[in-house]
């Protein structure tokens, strides 16, 4: 089951980036999981967001864990790796001179909420992982995007996220 394999990468991905004290934050789908505790729909990646200087740092240590750098061709402000049928996509954040966290693309920056990254860690199916906060999940879930199967998706984690807000 490609949920399974994902659990364990994200999984040992957290272990390594706990281990070596790097911060990363799980966002997307996954995260909308994490919050609501139960898995929700099938997902095509795991996305995790990460200090922009600790890119390299990550790249080695994937590496060694057996990841292959699989970067897309118009990737800007981000970069993927696979491992065995499991895609990563890893987004850069930096924060600028007034505070902001905003990932850094070709046009400019890209902004995330925030309260996106704090100390929160969520567990689903004994996994454990850092996530960005509800509210800033809610407000990305809650933009209006213009390819019909990312809206799709984003309609279904708000549901998804709603319910177990009533649970």
């Amino acid at each position: 089951m490609p949920e399974e394999a994902q659990l364990i990468a994200l999984a040992a991905i957290s272990d390594v980036l706990d281990r070596h004290g790097i911060e990363y934050w799980l966002f997307g789908g996954w995260a909308v999981d994490f919050h609501a505790g139960r898995v929700s729909r099938a997902h095509d990646d795991l996305d995790l967001a990460i200090w922009v200087e600790d890119r390299d740092r990550i790249a080695r240590l994937l590496a060694a864990d057996g990841w292959s750098h699989a970067p897309e061709e118009d990737e800007d402000g981000y970069t993927g790796y696979e491992r065995e049928g499991v895609r990563l996509e890893l987004a850069f954040i930096e924060r600028g001179h007034e505070g902001t966290v905003y990932t850094p693309l070709e046009s400019g920056r890209g902004s995330w909420h925030p309260e996106a990254f704090g100390d929160e860690v969520a567990e689903l199916h004994s996994v454990r992982a850092r996530v960005i906060g509800l509210q800033a999940l809610r407000a990305d879930k809650s933009e209006v995007h213009d390819d019909p199967r990312v809206a799709a998706k984003d309609r279904t984690d708000l549901e998804t996220l709603d319910a177990s807000r009533q649970e």
